[in-house]
């Protein structure tokens, strides 16, 4: 089981257990690599923290701690061919100029619904809105549209992190606009992240609306499950294979160094199977949050990997499904 909602940020010693239980987990995944090779590896030059070059690329690869990635995959297509068969296709809409700006519009039958915006996730090189169907359900069911919009992977941006982010925030910002237009309320837009996506979910939620003539509290809070919110870790790994790290990109878009503009209460969290780098990212985020007086929210799915994270967020029974619904004041009945 996950930590119970009342053992949320509302206690004061919210840190240490969950930080035991995002700690504990590291040394059985790296043992049994370990074992799976039938001989420890000696260890390099140290890169960061106590990590060598290996230690900290195996930190941001996801794949190297959920075996079952491929498993989960095709699980997460086929739930989205079936909700797809009982909602028919979303609308599709423009938020840019180019041919994958657009999003996906799941529309609940409610007027005048809250709206929930979720930014995928995929080592900001892969995924799609469409592999995100799957989750729609459960908003349309509690009164919410639900809308995933499209963004060029990093390679196609010439490994651009600000200009994938820029996609985002325009996208977020259409739905502020438009919402309206299929029934949405303006004032109750939220925001939520998965993986690479909760990074950038983490970047918009700095964002100064303004620029975009909207209000600054356009979104009434955000969730945002296994991300990073540092990048200068990211920038040391085999990420910077295709991702342009420079001193611009870390500074502007790392959430931590910017706590000052964090607009929404936030909610975050993240598995205990996860890869060591994301849980203390998580944790040393939402320690942070906290420490500059903002309103967050953390727990940790216990026996969870990062991909299993995801599918909770689509349960409104799950951790992540459930604190979603919480956050909008909404719920599904029994």
């Amino acid at each position: 089981m996950g930590e119970s909602e009342s053992s949320r940020f509302n206690r004061r010693d919210f840190l240490a257990p969950a930080g035991a239980a995002a700690a504990a987990p590291a040394a059985g995944p790296v043992l049994a690599q370990s074992e799976k090779k039938g001989a420890a590896v000696a260890k390099g030059p140290i890169v960061w923290l106590d990590m060598d070059q290996k230690e900290i690329d195996d930190a941001y690869d996801q794949s190297v701690w959920a075996p079952n990635q491929g498993e989960i995959r095709k699980r997460r297509i086929a739930a989205c061919e079936r909700a797809l068969a009982r909602l028919g296709p979303p609308r599709r809409a423009a938020y840019g100029p180019t041919e994958i700006e657009k999003l996906d519009i799941y529309t609940t039958n409610r007027p005048n619904a809250p709206v929930r915006v979720f930014i995928h996730g995929g080592a900001w090189k892969n995924g799609a809105a469409k592999e995100s169907a799957y989750m729609a359900e459960m908003y349309l069911a509690a009164g919410a549209h639900f809308v995933v919009p499209d963004f060029a992977p990093v390679t196609d941006l010439g490994g651009s992190l600000l200009a994938m982010a820029d996609q985002v925030r325009r996208a977020v910002a259409w739905v502020g606009k438009n919402a309206a237009s299929f029934g949405g309320d303006p004032d109750r837009i939220y925001l939520a992240g998965h993986s690479s996506g909760a990074h950038l979910g983490g970047v918009v939620t700095i964002t100064d609306w303004k620029d975009y003539g909207l209000p600054r509290d356009l979104l009434k809070g955000a969730l945002l499950v296994s991300g990073m919110y540092d990048l200068k870790p990211v920038r040391l790994s085999k990420r910077s294979l295709y991702v342009k790290f420079d001193d611009e990109t870390e500074q502007k878009l790392s959430t931590q160094r910017h706590l000052d503009k964090i607009g929404p209460p936030l909610i975050v969290a993240h598995g205990t199977l996860e890869t060591p780098e994301f849980r203390r990212q998580t944790r040393d985020f939402a320690a942070a949050v906290k420490a500059a007086g903002k309103p967050i929210e953390f727990f940790v799915g216990e026996g969870y990997n990062h991909f299993e994270m995801q599918e909770t967020m689509a349960n409104p029974f799950g951790l992540g499904g459930r604190a979603a619904l919480e956050q909008m004041g909404l719920k599904i009945g029994v």
